[in-house]
C-alpha cells in the first residue's frame, strides 16, 4: 500500500501531476510525466481487463519500445467476411500486425511508470475539490477514504469518464459502441481458424453498426462484436459468431464488455487544472474501434500539455494536448469517420464494402495507413481509382459481388 498522503501540506502537493486511470493512455503519461522529472502518482483500481482485440500497429512498438515478449501473436493476414459470406483475404505486405493480451501488456506499462519513478495509488476515483489552498483528489481504498493534493490532474479513466463527466464541458455526451468478447481457448489451425489470421465480420447478424472479429492471441482467442444499437444481445451475438466460425466448442476462459467511445471530445481540458486522455477524450479509431495506438499517444500529448502548463503556469497551455493530437490525427479520424458512416449503414452496403476490399490498390493504401498511422499521398493515381469505385459501389453501377 502506497504511504498516506492525506495530510500533504498544500503549500507543496504532494505531486506535480495525478494520473487517474492506469491504462495505456494512463500509464503512458504517468511514465513520460516521471521521466520529465515530476512528481507524478497514478491512481488505478486494479485486476479490470478492458475487451479489447488487442491489434497493435508497428509502429506503437516502436514508438513505445514495447519488447517482442508483450507481442503473443504476429499477423500477417485480414480476412474480411461479407453478410452473404464472400471472403476476401488482405496480405498485410512488409509488415505484421501485432496481437497483445491486455492483462500483461497494461500491467507491463504500470510497471515501467512506476520504475521511471511514477508512484502508484491503488483505489477508486471519487471527484476533485478546490479551496484556497489547491486542488484535492479524493479516492477509496479498501482502508476507506483518500485525499491527495497536485497541481493538475490527467482524466484517463476511460469511456464514461468520471474525471470528464465532472470537469470538461461535454464530457458527459460522449457518443459510444459497447464492445463485447470472449476469450476462448484457441484450436489447432484449421481451415476455419488460422493463428496468424484476424477475421473481421461485417454482418447485421452480429452488429447492425459495426462488426465482429475473431482475433488470434497465441493460446488463446478474442471472439466478440460491438455496437451501439440499444436492445442488441450482445452474447446471442456472440455465440452465434462463434458458431459460425467453428468455435462454439472451444473452452471460454473469460467474458468482457465495456463502452467504447468513437468521437474525440470537442474540448479535453476544463481551462484550469485537468486534461483529458485516451478514452476519456474519445480517442478511439472510428469504423475500425482501434484505440490503444491511439491512447497512448493521447497520453503523451497529455503529458506534453501538462509538462508545458507546470513550466509555464498557464493554465491555457493544457490546449496542446488535443491539439498536438489533432495536428497528426485529424485527417485520419474524419476518413474513417465518412467510412463507417458510408459502408455500414446496411447489410447490401457490408456486402460492398468487402467486395470493394477485393481492389488491390485499397489493400495497400488500407495497409500502409494502418502500419504508418498516416494517410498515404504518395499514389494520387491510386486514390482516385479508389475514389472511382466508391462512387459506382455506392451508385449501384457494380455488382455488390465484383
Amino acid at each position: 500500500m502506497p504511504r498516506d498522503l492525506t495530510d500533504a501540506p498544500f503549500d507543496r502537493p504532494a505531486f506535480d501531476v495525478v494520473v487517474i486511470g492506469g491504462g495505456p493512455a494512463g500509464a503512458t503519461a504517468a511514465e513520460d510525466l516521471a521521466r520529465a522529472g515530476r512528481r507524478v502518482a497514478f491512481l488505478d483500481r486494479g485486476g479490470r481487463i478492458k475487451p479489447c482485440g488487442g491489434a497493435v500497429p508497428p509502429r506503437l512498438l516502436r514508438d513505445f519500445a514495447i519488447p517482442d515478449e508483450q507481442v503473443v501473436a504476429r499477423v500477417c493476414t485480414a480476412r474480411m467476411i461479407s453478410p452473404s459470406g464472400a471472403r476476401v483475404d488482405i496480405p498485410i505486405e512488409n509488415g505484421f500486425v501485432g496481437m497483445v493480451d491486455r492483462g500483461p501488456f497494461d500491467a507491463f506499462l504500470r510497471a515501467r511508470a512506476e520504475a521511471a519513478g511514477a508512484v502508484r495509488l491503488r483505489g477508486a476515483f471519487r471527484k476533485l475539490e478546490r479551496d484556497e489552498a489547491g486542488l484535492r483528489i479524493l479516492w477509496r481504498d479498501a482502508q476507506g477514504e483518500r485525499a491527495t493534493s497536485a497541481r493538475l490532474v490527467v482524466g484517463a479513466d476511460g469511456a464514461r469518464s468520471d474525471v470528464a463527466r465532472q470537469e470538461v464541458p461535454g464530457g458527459d455526451a460522449i457518443p459510444y459502441v459497447i464492445a463485447y468478447h470472449e476469450v476462448i481457448a484457441a484450436p489447432a489451425a484449421t481451415g476455419a481458424y488460422d493463428p496468424g489470421r484476424c477475421d473481421v465480420i461485417y454482418d447485421g447478424r452480429i452488429s447492425p453498426d459495426f462488426y465482429g472479429w475473431v482475433f488470434p492471441h497465441g493460446g488463446q482467442a478474442s471472439v466478440g462484436m460491438g455496437t451501439g444499437v440499444r436492445g442488441v444481445d450482445l452474447k446471442a451475438a456472440t455465440a452465434a459468431l462463434r458458431a459460425g466460425a467453428g468455435l462454439a466448442g472451444c473452452e471460454t476462459i473469460r467474458r468482457e464488455g465495456a463502452p467504447i467511445p468513437l468521437k474525440p471530445l470537442p474540448r479535453w481540458d476544463n481551462g484550469r487544472d485537468v486534461v483529458l486522455a485516451g478514452d476519456a477524450a474519445g480517442v478511439v479509431a472510428p469504423s475500425s474501434g482501434e484505440g490503444i495506438y491511439y491512447a497512448m499517444i493521447g497520453g503523451r500529448c497529455a503529458a506534453q500539455a501538462a509538462e508545458a502548463t507546470l513550466a509555464s503556469g498557464r493554465a491555457r497551455d493544457l490546449r496542446l494536448a488535443r491539439k498536438l493530437f489533432m495536428r497528426e490525427h485529424r485527417t485520419v479520424f474524419r476518413v474513417l469517420r465518412m467510412m463507417q458512416d458510408t459502408w455500414y449503414r446496411s447489410d447490401e452496403r457490408r456486402e460492398r464494402f468487402v467486395s470493394l476490399c477485393r481492389d488491390v490498390d485499397v489493400q495497400r493504401l488500407t495497409f500502409e495507413a494502418y502500419m504508418n498511422k498516416r494517410l498515404v499521398r504518395a499514389r494520387p493515381a491510386a486514390h482516385l481509382r479508389i475514389m472511382a469505385k466508391n462512387i459506382a459501389h455506392l451508385a449501384r453501377l457494380i455488382p455488390a459481388a465484383s
